[in-house]
């Protein structure tokens, strides 16, 4: 039997919001990796040319992570206007704000050109780059939950995840192509910044697409039902510290493995590989390259298993994968064989794409409607800030002072311990309603309320 028109409808609409959502974050991640990506090979050398290279690259990492400080801002911003006045037009916004600064960095002068104003400039560049991406998570994955049933919630809200590695294998793909067909003084000299300058184009595609979709229809609805209970709201931020705490805090704990483990295994590992390995660059983007093209197809495959068997499963079987995986994966890159290193990461990743993909069902399943947005944004962008943010500073710390990658595996070993943790703390959220989530604990209302609270 055909679908029924209003069915064939739906699933055209959810699909095109799927295609926005994921190709905005792809353009988000891009511009956010592509600086990870340079600070591990260029920035250095580039804006900080009077340290020793394992200090350019300490310093350069700290830029990196400082951006990691502006998140959580982000996240309580971008979060309360967007539990407020809605998803979408907080989506534009982050976009413009990302893509400017990216595009910005790719005009700025060097170190030896103003001196220590260009790596000033560089930090305040990377803040608003935190800022943009600490909101644009939280709503790229609600507005494909909130557009889908709970059957295959996870399926279609892992595709938004999926710009992850996708953005990632755009940034390390333009920087291969950059340093393949460039000498390392022309690379170092301007080369550099074409993959910064190519954000603006990015960009304009990225806002043409966002702007065709509509707005989330269960935010639409809440925000109707609060309006006809003619009563005072709180603000969401405090809705969810008083009613979502608990959940705020699984949603951090579940991200430290996932986050620390992202961040050694494909940012980290270029600067490990160049700077102890003496791979060429070459070499240790293409690795990234193949394994960030492997976690793009995989992902969704994760998204659906997870509708079937459950988040907590798929997330806790990548949790405890990549804490064992951590030490079997520096080995591999010591043996300066390319295919070994492609192994190493690709396995990581896999790894990571089983927490990653079930992620964005997962934390949306968790909060009610008219807070979801700050608490799902406060829950992954919070923790950003102690696990991603240092994770590669951490890591050449470590390196630098012991010599030895086992301290680094240990590092992501323990970081997987609390992420095991965490979840087996957490209620499983498969087949959740997402009008209902949260509806008991919302705004202290009364059991008569319950029926027009979202």
């Amino acid at each position: 039997m055909a679908p029924s028109p209003d069915v064939a409808r739906s699933g055209s609409k959810l699909r095109k919001v799927v295609a926005a959502s994921l190709i905005g974050t792809t353009i988000e991640w891009y511009d956010y990796f592509l600086y990870g990506t340079a600070a591990a090979l260029v920035f250095g050398k580039v804006f900080f040319p009077d340290s020793d290279p394992l200090t350019g690259t300490l310093l350069s990492f700290l830029t990196y992570a400082i951006g990691f400080a502006a998140r959580p801002l982000g996240a309580l911003v971008f979060g309360h206007f967007g539990d407020r006045i809605g998803r979408k037009r907080l989506l534009v916004l982050s976009l413009v704000l990302m893509g400017g600064a990216t595009t910005l960095i790719g005009f700025l002068p060097t170190y030896r050109q103003i001196g220590v104003a260009a790596p000033l400039l560089l930090t305040a560049l990377r803040l608003v780059q935190g800022f943009a991406l600490g909101g644009e998570w939280g709503g790229a994955v609600l507005l494909v939950s909130e557009h889908g049933d709970s059957r295959r919630r996870g399926f279609w809200a892992s595709w938004p995840q999926g710009g992850a590695p996708a953005g990632n294998l755009l940034a390390a793909g333009v920087l291969s192509v950059l340093t393949g067909v460039l000498s390392d003084e022309a690379f170092l000299s301007w080369g550099w910044r074409v993959p910064f300058l190519l954000s603006a184009v990015l960009v304009m595609v990225g806002l043409w697409i966002r702007l065709s979709v509509d707005e989330s229809p269960l935010f639409r609805q809440a925000l109707a039902a609060a309006k006809a209970r003619e009563s005072v709201e709180q603000p969401p931020l405090v809705a969810v510290l008083r009613n979502h705490w608990r959940d705020v805090l699984i949603a951090m704990g579940a991200r430290m493995a996932e986050n620390i483990s992202y961040y050694v295994m494909t940012t980290f590992v270029l600067a490990y590989a160049v700077g102890h390995v003496h791979l060429p660059k070459q070499t240790a983007l293409n690795a990234v390259l193949i394994a960030s093209a492997i976690q793009f197809a995989l992902i969704p495959v994760f998204g659906a298993l997870s509708d079937r068997v459950g988040r907590k499963p798929v997330y806790l079987v990548g949790a405890v994968g990549v804490g064992v995986w951590a030490f079997v994966f520096f080995g591999l890159v010591d043996t300066k064989s390319f295919g070994a290193m492609v192994l190493a990461i690709t396995i990581g990743l896999v790894f990571h794409s089983a927490m990653y993909a079930p992620q964005a069902a997962f934390f949306s399943e968790l909060f009610a409607t008219r807070m979801r947005y700050s608490g799902a944004s406060i829950g992954a962008q919070f923790s950003s800030v102690a696990a991603g943010a240092p994770a590669p500073l951490i890591a050449t710390a470590l390196l630098k002072d012991y010599g030895s990658s086992t301290p680094i595996a240990v590092y992501v070993a323990i970081a997987a311990v609390v992420t095991v943790f965490a979840v087996l703390c957490a209620r499983e959220t498969r087949g959740s309603d997402l009008a209902d989530a949260g509806r008991p604990a919302e705004a202290g209302t009364k059991p008569a309320d319950a029926a027009v609270t979202a």
